[in-house]
């Protein structure tokens, strides 16, 4: 059996190092849900848990609009990276300047929708109308701090800023917890309360965050003077499909919703409602695997690294999975407690219906994290095609299809049995798109895949040298010097770029090496041959050090300190250093 790369090792360790932080995130807001159920089918009624299913296509809604501008503004952070400095502050202010127009036009119209009542007629009584209006008015509130938060988490994420990150998340939840009780028990406030105690738990979890862009200490700033307002597009261009499945997903709860109160009723929806509010806090093990991956992978493609594409959709594939049918099984054998979280009385029908929900919705989330992973993938290798119709097979088209025929059927169980078969239904999707690539049925991961040829370059025009210690690093030289010229590089530029590279890999294990506690570092190397240039990339896991920097504050009247240094800035083209994910990457242009 083929042994794991060094490189395949770090990309693990980060992807599982990394990923505790994106589903704390998603785990506040799913816990928040929660919270706001409890409180509303105890201390409001059974009505206020209605107004919160009916709330849920609006939540895809601005969720989609969120992952639209943060998917789309990795990718072209993922694009720019090492290559235009100026392109990537644009796209931090583009960002965040799209995001709070399009968050505060939404509340706006929220406000208005529910001010003259134009929801009405949806089905449901007066009462659970009207809550549903007051619950709509208090969360508009929080819509714009919810949108540009979501910006903020995906930018601290890629400055490894996690300590600040979990620190809003935290103060989201207790925010949220206290404010329920204190505007729904202390002050009666009803479902405004209920919506009002949310938002101001999101303008918190915003402003912590904001508050690190002021500290100077940032990589990114927020200027109007980066900003390139043609960005604006090609974010939305960008974005698009990574949102889609959100938006798809936003009709599909129309239509469940509208089947569930057909053929079922009211207690359908409150059962829903409850088992999806809890499910939600599972669900954020697969959605944070989606944004570690896409980071991921908008990174490596931003630098042409066809391996570490392949190496983190294996890392999903493989590990993630297996961490998800485990997640899984704990759920449906713990069924029956759960349920009693929400409703006690076991004669109730409501009762039985969310007991199975929690028997039966588990079983679809390890197919979903495939499905997850490569819509993610489709979009950040723009596989346009396949970027949509897997997002809208997953988001609407299979769990509606289905749901029209099996709901009448077996009524709630039908709903749950849907989503289990759709998640077949997309992995024979991503099969037969592969097949269409490859004409042949894949074999591998990287059949399966079928990344563009447009990405970085085959095997033979790149070199992999990984790098443990000294004496290894001595080696380094020959290797490149010999790809070089196995490529018809002149000798000259071969010896620099050897050159280059031991001093660069060297400094790292001299001193990288032993800045830190962490056991067993490594240097990841890898030299590409593309049209005349030859590419070096030196990835590490040490403490963050920028060599340009360095380079800049040495004296210039002391020739000799750190002269490998100098050196190395003489003789490259270009060189750019980012630390990304709390990993340094110095990119050498030869």
């Amino acid at each position: 059996m083929k042994q794991p790369s060094a490189d395949y090792k770090l990309l693990s360790g980060l992807f599982f190092r990394l990923l505790p932080y994106q589903i704390l995130l998603i785990i506040i807001n799913a816990a928040n849900g929660i919270i706001d159920s409890l409180f509303a089918s105890n201390a409001i009624g059974t009505d206020a848990m209605s107004a919160i299913g009916l709330f849920a296509p609006l939540n895809h809604y601005l969720y989609a609009l969120s992952m639209m501008l943060v998917s789309g503004s990795q990718l072209l952070y993922g694009k720019y990276i090492g290559k235009k400095p100026e392109a990537v502050r644009s796209v931090f202010s583009v960002d965040l300047l799209s995001s709070a127009g399009v968050s505060v036009l939404t509340s706006v119209i929220l406000v208005i929708v529910a001010l003259t009542n134009v929801a009405s007629g949806n089905g449901t009584s007066l009462v659970e109308q009207e809550m549903f209006n007051q619950y709509l008015i208090g969360q508009a509130i929080g819509i714009p701090a919810l949108v540009m938060g979501q910006q903020l988490f995906a930018f601290l994420s890629l400055e490894n800023q996690t300590k600040r990150t979990t620190a809003a998340s935290l103060a989201c939840f207790a925010s949220n917890a206290v404010m329920d009780y204190v505007l729904i028990v202390a002050i009666p406030m009803g479902t405004f309360g209920l919506g009002l105690a949310s938002s101001i738990s999101e303008w918190l979890f915003f402003g912590v965050m904001a508050a690190y862009y002021f500290t100077g200490r940032s990589q990114l700033k927020f200027s109007l003077r980066n900003v390139d307002w043609h960005m604006i597009i090609d974010i939305m261009k960008r974005g698009y499909s990574g949102a889609l499945s959100r938006f798809v997903e936003m009709f599909r709860c129309i239509v469940v919703n509208a089947l569930i109160l057909k053929c079922i009723g009211a207690v359908g929806l409150s059962s829903f409602a409850a088992s999806n509010s809890l499910m939600a806090i599972f669900w954020s093990i697969p959605f944070g695997m989606v944004a570690v991956a896409r980071m991921l992978f908008s990174i490596s493609i931003g630098e042409e690294d066809r391996r570490s594409v392949t190496d983190v959709m294996r890392i999903a594939c493989r590990k993630g999975v297996l961490l998800i049918c485990g997640v899984a099984l704990l759920l449906v054998l713990f069924a029956v407690p759960l349920t009693r979280l929400f409703y006690r009385d076991a004669t109730d029908p409501v009762y039985h219906m969310t007991v199975m929900g929690f028997r039966l919705l588990p079983l679809c989330m390890p197919l979903a994290v495939i499905s997850l992973t490569f819509a993610c993938y489709a979009q950040a290798a723009e596989k346009k095609l396949l970027s949509v119709v897997l997002p809208v097979v997953d988001g609407f088209a299979g769990v509606s299809c289905l749901s029209l025929f099996l709901i009448p059927l077996l009524k709630m169980n039908g709903l749950y049995i849907a989503n289990i078969l759709n998640g077949v239904i997309c992995l024979l999707v991503i099969i037969a798109f592969s097949v269409r690539d490859t004409k042949h049925a894949p074999r591998n991961m990287e059949d399966l895949i079928a990344l563009p040829e447009r990405i970085g370059v085959e095997d033979r025009d790149r070199i992999d040298i990984t790098v443990r210690n000294m004496e290894e690093v001595e080696t380094v030289s020959e290797q490149v010097i010999a790809f070089c010229q196995e490529h018809g590089i002149d000798r000259r530029r071969a010896y620099f770029s050897g050159l280059a590279l031991e001093e660069m890999a060297g400094n790292v294990v001299a001193h990288g090496f032993l800045k830190d506690k962490k056991k067993n570092h490594s240097v990841d190397i890898r030299v590409v041959h593309k049209g005349d240039d030859i590419l070096l990339r030196i990835r590490d896991d040490c403490v963050p050090f920028d060599p340009s920097e360095r380079a800049r504050l040495l004296d210039e009247k002391d020739k000799v300190k750190n002269a490998g240094i100098r050196l190395v800035f003489q003789i490259a083209k270009d060189i750019q250093y980012q630390n990304l994910l709390g990993l340094n990457v110095l990119l050498i242009r030869m």
